[in-house]
């Protein structure tokens, strides 16, 4: 079992930056696949960035946003310039495993114009 706990959400203007946080418990952090997900009001959750063997970014945040991971801290984080408003929304940190996937609550994430 995993617990996800994100943090580093708010209330920014479009061009600020912002990094997200996910505080992993348990053990084996390294051999996960950790990964970010978002979920704007009426949308489906999407994709958003992943760290595992390879590191990947949906196109639509790719050169602004930028996913690391801390095995020591057992700690992922999502560093995020240049925001835009469509950059609204709720962001999960997810953590896949050889015994399933695991969701943290999530964290707002709020652009104005």
């Amino acid at each position: 079992q995993v617990q996800l706990v994100e943090s580093g959400g708010g209330l920014v203007q479009a061009g600020d930056s912002l990094r997200l946080s996910c505080a992993a418990s348990g053990r084996s952090f390294s051999t996960y696949i950790m990964s970010w997900y978002r979920q704007a009001p009426g949308k489906e959750r999407e994709f958003v960035a992943s760290s595992g063997g390879n590191t990947v970014y949906a196109d639509s945040v790719k050169g602004r946003f930028t996913i690391s991971r801390d095995n020591v801290k057992n700690t992922v984080y999502l560093q995020m310039n240049s925001l835009k408003p469509e950059d609204t929304a709720v962001y999960y940190c997810a953590a896949r495993g050889k015994y399933g996937l695991y969701w943290g609550q999530g964290t707002q994430v709020t652009v104005s114009s």
